[in-house]
């Protein structure tokens, strides 16, 4: 499906839950979550449908996230029916990986192969406090099921903040020497209100790029990027088993070349994820819409697409989103 702007819109981001296991310090809200009910988020069936017409109007990737989709009893179940979809090429998860080593053989031979891992700090205090509790041990526990069960590529999501992890960027370059994983860092939005103070920790990738590049010879990757790389810019080391990528949504952002668009657990359908227009696919299932009124919602979502966003990490009076990033999905 083309947008006004030309752009082939195939990719499906899908929030099955609000719900998380942790409280990202630049996520979520310590208090005062209104956590949704069971009526208020979509039921498996419905993701399933909303899925199943996507993909005849063109969409061949899914990428399950949360909150922590995890946490969503039945997910393994889920993850096999959607497996199922004719025509859906890809299916990912995006988890922190808290919950991993219980279920990665799972969800391996439920048929999703690919896995991002949310993981911020590799040192265990500064990983409770920017989780608010989590246990780096399980962490690790669960990247090591998730490669004895085969997962291939496992990517590492590392967002760098300003005073806070910005020493451990060699680290994680590191990992990527030893580790047959990709490493991406992904620079911080101030999303919402809840990011809001983060404005002045931003670090653009390019900085930590010269950093690495000082202590490791940095390859662009030759020919053609993988298309589950997304809109990472990729780069191999010298001998290394794995990769180093770089997203950049607000230093070099990637809009002329977005594909997706966002479907929350309580069944709006989002076209950026920094603009607050959304179409309310839950009533319209719960209406027993047909399968040409649910094409029609979709297709309203794609031509609400916008050219760009206009998120500037140096603009303390930009206009945030109404939904904080655990309740987009991320």
């Amino acid at each position: 499906m083309l947008d006004a702007y030309n752009r082939d819109i195939n990719y499906l981001r899908i929030s099955i839950t609000d719900r998380c296991n942790l409280r990202c310090i630049y996520c979520r809200p310590m208090e005062g979550i209104s956590l949704k009910g069971h009526d208020d988020i979509l039921r498996y069936e419905e993701i399933l449908r909303v899925v199943s017409r996507a993909v005849t109007l063109g969409f061949v990737k899914v990428r399950l996230t949360g909150g922590e989709p995890l946490v969503r009893r039945g997910f393994v179940e889920f993850a096999a029916d959607l497996k199922k979809t004719k025509g859906l090429e890809d299916i990912s998860l995006t988890t922190n990986g808290i919950l991993l080593a219980k279920y990665a053989e799972a969800i391996f031979n439920a048929g999703i192969t690919r896995l991002n891992i949310s993981l911020d700090s590799m040192d265990r205090d500064k990983y409770a406090q920017i989780t608010r509790g989590g246990n780096l041990d399980d962490v690790f526990r669960g990247i090591a099921a998730a490669e004895q069960a085969g997962f291939s590529p496992i990517k590492i999501n590392t967002v760098i903040v300003k005073g806070f992890n910005d020493n451990e960027v060699l680290d994680f370059a590191q990992l990527a020497l030893v580790k047959p994983f990709q490493v991406r860092f992904i620079e911080i939005m101030p999303v919402s209100p809840v990011s809001d103070g983060y404005t002045a920790d931003f670090l653009p990738n390019r900085d930590l790029q010269e950093t690495i590049g000082r202590h490791f010879r940095l390859t662009p990757l030759a020919g053609k990027q993988n298309k589950s790389d997304g809109p990472a810019r990729i780069f191999t080391l010298p001998d290394g088993l794995g990769e180093i990528g770089f997203i950049d949504p607000v230093s070099d952002h990637f809009c002329a070349t977005c594909n997706r668009l966002r479907l929350m657990a309580d069944g709006k359908l989002r076209a950026c994820l920094l603009k607050d227009e959304e179409i309310d696919l839950k009533a319209a299932l719960r209406q027993n819409c047909s399968d040409g009124e649910l094409d029609e919602l979709i297709r309203r979502a794609v031509r609400l697409k916008p050219e760009k966003h206009d998120l500037d990490c140096t603009d303390r009076h930009l206009k945030k989103c109404h939904r904080d990033m655990s309740d987009i999905g991320g």
